[in-house]
C-alpha cells in the first residue's frame, strides 16, 4: 500500500472526472506518494497546520501508470537528491480511481501537527 496526501475538494473532483492529477504530475512529472512509515514525515513537513486534506490508500498493484520506487526529486534538477537513501513512490500518470481502495480524512492535531490515522499500516 502507499498513500497520497491531497485535499479532500480535489479528491471529490477527481472522482467526478475519473482520475486524479496532482500538480506535482504537470511540473515533475510524476504524483509524489508515500510509504506507511513515511506519511506522518512528509505530512508534518510539507502540509503542517492544513485542513481539509484526506490520506488516499492506493494498491500500487493496481495503479495503471507506472510506480517508481526511488530517491527524492529535486524539483529544480529533476534529478535524485544526493546523499539520499531513502525511497519514495512516484506514480508517474494520472491515479486511475480503482486504485485507491480507501480514503481517510487526515487532520492535524491542535499543534497543527500529524499522526498516522488508525488503521493506516
Amino acid at each position: 500500500m502507499i498513500y497520497h496526501i491531497t485535499q479532500a475538494e480535489r479528491w471529490a473532483k477527481a472522482v467526478e472526472a475519473g482520475q486524479y492529477t496532482a500538480e506535482s504530475l504537470a511540473t515533475e512529472g510524476f504524483i509524489h506518494c508515500s510509504t506507511a512509515a513515511q506519511v506522518v514525515m512528509v505530512a508534518n513537513r510539507f502540509y503542517a497546520g492544513q485542513r481539509g486534506l484526506v490520506l488516499l490508500c492506493i494498491d500500487h498493484r493496481r495503479v495503471s501508470a507506472d510506480v517508481v520506487f526511488e530517491r527524492p526529486i529535486n524539483p529544480e534538477t529533476r534529478q535524485p537528491e544526493a546523499g539520499s537513501s531513502e525511497l519514495f513512490p512516484h506514480i508517474y500518470g494520472p491515479l486511475n480511481l480503482e486504485a485507491v481502495v480507501e480514503v481517510v480524512p487526515f487532520e492535524a492535531g491542535a499543534d497543527g501537527m500529524f499522526t498516522l490515522p488508525e488503521g493506516v499500516e
